[in-house]
């Protein structure tokens, strides 16, 4: 294809397969926090992701609280994406490199996503607990796993809590480590 009819269309296949891959891991990680079942983005997200996660949960099973098959489901479906951009860029497709490119981005997706779920509580502690909305608890609960071992080393000064900003510091690390960026 042309070069920006090229670029256009796999801007978009990214962006789609990009959506749904948040959700997907989204889902991830609600159900392995314990998220309410009952809360309406919880209902959402799993009415979306549900009709190609349910057949391969029948044959791959959970470990504990993670959802294994919702886990290659994005795997294969990230793969699917970058063999899609490969093939519409018009470079040859190597199985292997697409598969490895795959992790890397679901690496990618999850520490953008800490990123933006870290600063949602930030502002969020700012705004105060007037807001009443059902994503609000489930900011609170995504963060507590990367936040709270960070809370039991580093005390908050003087009422100031320090553990989102050395959360990011250490997110922006491992991005520039495994080069993210």
């Amino acid at each position: 294809m042309g070069g920006s009819v090229g670029s256009a269309f796999g801007f978009l296949i990214e962006t789609l397969f990009s959506l749904y891959l948040a959700a997907l891991l989204l889902r991830v990680l609600l159900e392995a926090v314990g998220a309410e079942y009952y809360n309406p983005i919880c209902q959402v997200l799993l009415k979306i992701t549900e009709p190609l996660v349910a057949p391969l949960a029948r044959l791959i099973p959970r470990l504990g609280r993670f959802n294994t098959a919702a886990v290659v489901v994005m795997v294969i479906i990230q793969t699917i994406s970058v063999i899609a951009v490969l093939a519409i860029s018009g470079y040859p497709i190597d199985p292997l490199q697409a598969l490895i490119i795959a992790i890397y981005r679901l690496i990618r997706l999850l520490l953008v996503m800490y990123l933006v779920l870290i600063i949602a509580e930030v502002i969020l502690s700012w705004v105060g607990g007037a807001l009443r909305h059902p994503i609000i608890p489930l900011i609170y609960q995504l963060t507590r796993p990367v936040l709270a071992p960070i809370r039991r080393v580093v005390p908050s000064i003087g009422g100031l809590d320090l553990s989102p900003l050395i959360a990011i510091i250490g997110i922006q690390f491992l991005m520039i480590l495994i080069g993210i960026r």
